[in-house]
Parts: C-alpha cells; sequence; structure tokens
C-alpha cells in the first residue's frame, strides 16, 4: 500500500544568501525557521494521527514502515550559527551534516571532540541516536559532548535543555530515542583544537590477549589523540595511536586511488592532513565499497574522486532498498543470506571473548573496533553504558551468506543474545530482534515511559521499541 502520508513544510527555509550572515543574523533567521516548524506541528497535529519527520538522507539500516504518518519537513535546518573557539564549543541546526560541521570548526582551529565516521550523518542525528569514533575514549560518545540542545517536543513545545536545568531529564533522555521524544533543532557541541596533521602508527598482533592487553594501555588520555583498530582475520589485528602533529614528512592521500584500510597491512607510520584523516573511513565507508565496485580500479575511476564517499554508497544502498535487486539474486543463488550491520559495545574484559565468537560463530571480516569511556556525571537512561569503565565498539556492517537455510533474522539474534551475556550493549540503527521484555530491560524503559509520558502524552511520535524493532 503506498505511504499517504501528509507532508508538513515550513515555509520557506532559510539556507543561507550569497552574502555571509554574521551570528546575530543566523541565529535570527534560526528563530524565524523555528517558530514555522512550531506552527507547523501544531497544524499537524491538531489533525490527529502519528508525525514523522521528512529528510532526505539517512543512515539508518532496518526496514521501516512509514504508512500513516503525516511528515514535519525541517530539512531547512542546516546551519552552523557560530563556533566559539575562546569557550571551546561550535553550535549548529539540527540537520547540519558533520562534513559542514567540521568545515565550520576546522576553520577557526578546531573540531568537533566526536565526528562520526561518515560525512552524511548530522549532528541531531548522532544525538538522536549513537555516534562514536576514535577520539571516544577521551570523550565519549557523541551524546557525551554535547552541552545544550532546542527540543520540539510531542506536547508542541520547543524546550532548551541543558545537564542542569529544569529540563535535564529529556536533554539525558534524547540519545538514543530516535526521534520518539521530540527532535533537536538547535544543538550545542564541545570543540577541542587541532593542530594541521595526524601522525599514524600502526602496531599488528596475532594474539588478541596481548593485542585488547595493548589496546587498553593505549587509552591513556594522556598519551594518544585517537585510537582505533581492525581485526582482519583470526590472528592479524591492527592497532591505530593517532596523534595530532605540527609538521609532517610526508602525507597520504587516500580519497581517491589508495584505500585507507589496506595501508594499516602495509604502512607501520603514516601522516594525514587533519580533515583527511577526520574523513579517512568515509572515501570507502572503510571497506563497504567493494559491495558496490568501487575498490576495482577502473570502477574507482569512473565514480571519481567527487562520487567516492558515504553520500554516493548512501544513494545506492537506498535505491537497491526500493528495488529489491539484491534480494532477487540471493534467492536465486539459494541458502540464507542476512545483513548483519551492527554497531555493539562490549566491557573491555569480554571483548576478546565477543571477537572469538564473532569470527567463530558469524565470520565477517574485516570488523572495526573503537574504544570509548563514558566521562563522571548523570547518565543518559536509555543507552546506560556506566561512568568510568572501558568498552570496546565491534562495528561490522556486510551481508553474511550461508549454505544451509535459517529463520530470518538468525545470525542476528545470536549476535543480541551474546552481546547480552557479556554485559554488552547494542546501537538501534539497525534490525532488531528484541522481546518487548528484553527491549525495555536494555534500553530503560521505565525512564523511558515517564519521559513520553511528560513530553509527549498524546503519543504524537511512534513509542521507541514500535520504531526501532517493529519498523514502525
Amino acid at each position: 500500500m503506498p505511504d499517504q502520508a501528509t507532508s508538513i513544510r515550513p515555509a520557506a527555509a532559510i539556507r543561507g544568501d550569497s552574502a555571509p550572515m554574521n551570528s546575530i543574523e543566523r541565529h535570527a533567521a534560526h528563530a524565524a525557521r523555528r517558530d514555522r516548524a512550531l506552527a507547523a506541528f501544531r497544524q499537524a497535529a491538531a489533525s490527529g494521527g502519528k508525525l514523522g519527520l521528512a529528510k532526505q538522507t539517512s543512515n539508518l539500516f532496518r526496514d521501516r514502515s512509514e504508512t500513516g504518518k503525516k511528515r514535519l519537513d525541517i530539512s531547512g535546518f542546516t546551519q552552523v550559527l557560530e563556533v566559539n573557539a575562546a569557550e571551546g564549543w561550535i553550535e549548529s541546526e539540527g540537520m547540519v551534516t558533520y562534513e559542514d560541521l567540521t568545515a565550520a570548526a576546522l576553520a577557526h582551529g578546531l573540531m568537533p571532540a566526536v565526528v562520526p565516521e561518515l560525512k552524511t550523518i548530522t549532528l541531531g542525528g548522532a544525538a538522536a541516536g549513537v555516534g562514536i569514533e576514535a577520539s571516544s575514549f577521551k570523550y565519549g560518545l557523541v551524546h557525551e559532548t554535547l552541552l545544550g540542545m532546542d527540543v520540539l517536543t510531542g506536547d508542541g513545545r520547543v524546550l532548551a535543555c541543558t545537564p542542569d536545568n529544569e529540563h535535564a531529564d529529556l536533554f539525558h533522555g534524547m540519545p538514543n530515542s530516535y526521534g520518539t521524544l521530540g527532535y533537536a533543532l538547535k544543538l550545542r557541541a564541545r570543540a577541542v583544537p587541532v593542530l594541521p596533521y595526524v601522525e599514524l602508527r600502526h602496531q599488528r598482533y596475532a594474539d588478541a590477549a596481548k593485542f585488547f592487553e595493548a589496546l587498553q594501555q593505549a587509552c591513556d588520555p594522556r598519551g594518544a589523540d585517537f585510537v582505533d583498530a581492525v581485526a582482519f582475520r583470526p590472528g592479524e589485528l591492527v592497532l591505530n595511536t593517532c596523534r595530532f602533529v605540527q609538521r609532517a614528512p610526508f602525507t597520504s592521500d587516500y580519497g581517491y586511488e589508495h584505500i585507507y584500510y589496506r595501508s594499516l597491512r602495509e604502512k607501520e607510520l603514516d601522516y594525514l592532513a587533519v580533515a583527511d584523516f577526520i574523513w579517512r573511513w568515509d572515501t570507502d565507508w572503510f571497506w563497504c565499497s567493494r559491495n558496490v565496485g568501487a575498490q576495482n580500479p577502473l570502477i574507482r575511476r569512473l565514480y571519481g574522486r567527487a562520487r567516492l564517499g558515504s553520500r554516493t554508497y548512501q544513494r545506492i544502498m537506498r535505491w537497491n532498498s526500493r528495488h529489491g535487486w539484491t534480494k532477487v539474486i540471493d534467492r536465486l543463488r539459494g541458502g540464507h543470506f542476512e545483513s548483519v550491520i551492527q554497531d555493539v559495545d562490549i566491557p573491555i574484559e569480554n571483548a576478546p571473548a565477543f571477537l572469538e565468537f564473532f569470527q567463530r560463530e558469524i565470520g565477517l571480516e574485516p570488523v572495526w573496533l573503537c574504544p570509548l569511556s563514558s566521562g563522571a556525571g548523570p547518565r543518559f537512561p536509555l543507552y546506560p553504558v556506566p561512568s568510568g569503565k572501558l568498552y570496546v565498539n565491534f562495528g561490522f556492517w556486510d551481508v553474511l551468506h550461508k549454505p544451509t537455510p535459517k529463520e530470518p533474522g538468525h545470525y542476528n539474534r545470536l549476535i543480541e543474545r551474546e552481546v547480552s551475556r557479556l554485559g554488552g550493549i547494542k546501537s538501534l540503527y539497525s534490525a532488531s530482534y528484541f522481546t518487548p521484555e528484553e527491549f525495555h530491560s536494555a534500553y530503560g524503559g521505565q525512564a523511558y515511559r515517564a519521559l513520553k509520558d511528560k513530553y509527549d502524552p498524546a503519543r504524537r511520535f511512534p513509542e521507541l521499541y514500535d520504531k526501532c524493532v517493529l519498523g514502525h
């Protein structure tokens, strides 16, 4: 059945003029967009039914049924509003991509404290979901770098939320809520100073126990500025410790003909300009560019530098999702095909056990590993990671093919059970198979219900379980 949703679009969203605006003008333009969006929301809410966000791009990887939703279009909220180098923060609207946010920060000698790997991820999306990168061992997840946000709530208000004001409960409840409590129209995030270049050291390990010991030691915040790793296969692990430097004897280029993840096997020492380092994973979406032929040298040249990256691959993925070509091919080939696209966070002491399980039972290669440590202070109830505890994020993104037929979601369920057994937690941007009881236990069900009753009592936005597991 085609989607019968009505599009709700605020009038004439301001995207910027040929002459750049100053900070006062940008904030005034934002206030006008906010008022129009609020009026459009109230008009849509008055007619009843569920509301959803209209957006042109998405980094979600789960099936969604959108039938019957009215659409609130806040796609015009794409402006960086202010960069404050002296106080170390950057303020922007919620639909600003990290590509634009980072460019604005770099112009002032700063970067957002945590920059997720893909250019098309938005600041509002990372706040409502879970964002991570190689600086997360120092600064935590993206939402732990936020200083405040203005949220359009389900009861028709725009609330200024900070960690310690009267709406602190909503500030801490927004992460991992995926737009079911409200939408962040404006956010302020911590920014940190950068130097022009980054030095990368790649250390190789054959023994997993020694590797994880070295990974933990590398997470001393007084040492490296960035730490991540790749498990290429059993017995081949590469630890990457990176730091800012003022000068570089040479720089590499992984934006066109050369592929970054392959360099981890080939080099022990490397240098990148700071912007190239920040986006080192985007050109090949880690290694997923191979699924669209972009690692073939000839096809890579046909793509060209400008089209190599997550934005292009996302469009291809969405096209395939609409038309289902790979599903047809998979049915003809037979056996069991399953999309295994997940990010899971495992306590460091259980990380070796998870890696051994994953390589034995799932077998996808490579796997990205990224350490993270949450800071002190109030916790985020919908993504409860204990304060001060080191975790390792395992990222794996591919389609698994097994010759023996299995029930749908078999291997994803296997992963979910192992993550729970090892005291971990998984992100919800892709397919999930939890029962309601399992889900509410893992993701702060009681706190979520209290927030929903307070800020969306009429249930204008969908429920978190319905959206993230049932795909409603």
